[in-house]
This record gives structure tokens, C-alpha cells and sequence, in this order.
């Protein structure tokens, strides 16, 4: 398995995202190819992806990296791994290299929300450091 950052998009990458994203969240609209290409393209956006020994896409980061007055912000994002390749260090693997390059980016912290239904994935971050915050987290829907 290796992890590397989509510099270009194709088809068979989209497919490969919207498969992921409806193991993620199955109420969300899956990605299109237009969607990727605006993340692959923005400056403030990485696409980070696992690949299998097949080079099949079985794991996908999206890193969020922003200037604020503080410093650098950065979140990682919409973290899955395919319920096929589970269990076996993929999502470990993408974290670790959001992180790097978050560092290398100058952030002094990284930030995720998980929903607490997602246990395996919890536990993932709390081993490897991430701590939950005493904080609110709102949302404001818009339609």
C-alpha cells in the first residue's frame, strides 16, 4: 500500500472517490469529476489516497489548509478507508501523512470531527494522539 497526493484527475479516480464517499456517508451526493478536479486544483485542498498492491484507490484524506490571523489551519477531512481493506493500517497510514505535511506546512495543530458512531475510526485518532476538545461545534444548514 502506498499514500500519494492526486496531482491530476480520471475516471477511474472518481469512481474510485464515489465509492468511498457512499461508504462514508451514504446520504451525501457522490463526488463528480468536476468536484475532484476543484479540490485536486485549489490551493488550500490536498487529495491524499491509498493504493493497493493492484494500485486500485482503497482509502482517500482530503488535508484543509488555511492562513488565519493564529497561524495555519488545517482539518482533515472526509477520512474512509474501503470496507474491503479495513483493519489493515490504510487509515493510520493516510492520518500520518496529513499530518506530515501539515507540519511542513507550519501548523502548530490538526483538527478532525468523527461521529461518535464511527468507533474503529475514534479509537485510530486517539492512538495516534489526536485528543478530543472541549469545545461546541455548530453548524448552520443551508439549502
Amino acid at each position: 500500500m502506498r499514500i500519494e497526493e492526486v496531482t491530476s484527475v480520471d475516471p477511474e479516480l472518481v469512481a474510485s472517490l464515489r465509492g468511498l464517499i457512499s461508504q462514508l456517508s451514504p446520504s451525501a451526493d457522490p463526488p463528480t469529476a468536476g468536484n475532484v478536479r476543484e479540490i485536486v486544483d485549489s490551493p488550500t485542498t490536498r487529495l491524499l489516497v491509498a493504493r493497493g498492491g493492484d494500485g486500485e484507490v482503497v482509502g482517500s484524506l482530503t488535508l484543509v489548509q488555511f492562513r488565519i490571523p493564529t497561524g495555519v489551519g488545517v482539518w482533515i477531512e472526509d477520512v474512509v478507508v474501503d470496507e474491503t481493506a479495513r483493519g489493515r493500517g490504510t487509515g493510520e497510514a493516510l492520518v500520518r501523512e496529513g499530518v506530515r505535511l501539515a507540519q511542513a506546512a507550519g501548523a502548530r495543530a490538526v483538527n478532525l470531527t468523527s461521529r461518535p458512531d464511527r468507533a474503529a475510526a475514534n479509537r485510530l485518532y486517539q492512538r495516534l494522539g489526536f485528543e478530543r476538545r472541549e469545545t461546541n461545534v455548530y453548524r448552520l444548514e443551508l439549502s
